[in-house]
């Protein structure tokens, strides 16, 4: 059974009609192409297909398509074109925090979420933010100290 779906897109109005019962994470590579939301685990454990939904962040594996009707959805190419987006992805590239890049998106969406919700994050802060998103090359350290980067850098930008 298919149903017309609308939501926000990186914010953009947008609408398909698909089963409500397909993953996010589908519906977002398959049909609107956006192919920084990565397939990992398939279990909602790795972090990889990580977006915002309506400010908070989820892992589009787990939930179905149907839950985003109405709702706003937030990828890795819309936080990139944000102020904030840009900042933390300059600051995981100057601190080293990027080799394969797999997980990459995943930690930009943790990182964008917990520095909007905290614009002063400590070092245990920060790791929790960012648990749930698993990375086997660059290791946590250089992603901890490069989300401090990023702190410092956007301390204007990141809500109060």
């Amino acid at each position: 059974m298919e149903a017309k779906l609308s939501f926000k897109l990186n914010g953009k109005s947008v609408s398909i009609t698909t089963d409500p019962l397909r993953r996010l994470l589908d519906v977002l590579r398959e049909d609107f192409k956006l192919t920084g939301v990565k397939e990992g685990c398939s279990e909602g454990e790795c972090g990889a297909c990580s977006v915002l939904f309506n400010g908070k962040m989820v892992t589009s594996c787990i939930i179905p398509v149907g839950a985003a009707d109405g709702q706003e959805i937030m990828t890795i190419e819309g936080i990139s074109g944000t102020e904030g987006g840009k900042i933390i992805i300059e600051a995981f590239a100057d601190g080293g925090a990027v080799q394969c890049g797999f997980c990459i998106p995943g930690m930009v969406i943790a990182a964008y979420n917990l520095l909007s919700e905290n614009p002063h994050p400590t070092e245990d802060e920060i790791r929790l933010g960012i648990s749930g998103n698993i990375c086997r090359c660059t290791g946590y350290d250089l992603i901890v100290e490069s989300i401090k980067l990023a702190a410092e850098r956007g301390e204007k930008i990141w809500k109060k």
